[in-house]
């Protein structure tokens, strides 16, 4: 999750409002919102690592963004789009979590939180039945976040030289969340 050290927490700070009107929608991820989303946490996370090749190891093509075996999911606070993340094909059996990202203004609400929750219930109903993820040492709060939500360490599965966890969780079919993005569920075989 693009983040890099601004402050954060769990719940909403003193004096702002938990967000609770949150709505998930699978969105085409080069055409807007998705693209601006994804644009902005690029230019995040460049200020984060002074670097742009951030994003490009391991690569990462929209394609893989897309049904059948991806998606990404868009958050929506009203008729504003407040964050969004992807999925993409690991193997028979596992997605990764892709490119979590959420507007500054949204932060602190519980809105990751939320997005997280719809990206694992994307990835039950394209049949995945485990999640992995990695994030770098200057996301502490992507970490946090992770962490308290059941990921655990796994050995490195891809070659990003700027993680320093990778996750991984296996998905509950029976503790599905109320998050999921309105789209037709599939099965793999």
């Amino acid at each position: 999750m693009a983040r890099g050290n601004a402050s954060h927490g769990d719940g909403a700070p003193p004096g702002q409002v938990q967000v609770s009107t949150l709505r998930f929608v699978v969105g085409d991820p080069e055409m807007p919102p998705a693209s601006d989303l994804l644009a902005e946490m690029r230019v995040e996370l460049n200020d984060v690592y002074a670097t742009f090749s951030r994003l490009d190891n391991p690569p990462l093509r929209p394609d893989e963004l897309r049904t059948p075996d991806g998606a990404y999911v868009v958050g929506y606070e009203g008729d504003d789009a407040v964050a969004g993340g992807g999925l993409r094909r690991l193997g028979e059996s596992v997605a990764e979590i892709k490119r979590m990202f959420v507007r500054p203004p949204a932060r602190s609400r519980g809105v990751a939180r939320a997005l997280l929750r719809a990206l694992e219930d994307q990835a039950r109903a394209l049949g995945y039945t485990a999640v992995r993820l990695d994030t770098g040492p200057k996301q502490l709060h992507g970490l946090a976040l992770y962490r308290s939500a059941g990921y655990v360490d796994v050995p490195p599965y891809n070659d990003n030289p700027f993680a320093c966890f990778w996750g991984e969780k296996r998905l509950d079919p029976e503790n599905e969340g109320l998050a999921a993005p309105d789209r037709p569920r599939r099965r793999r075989v």
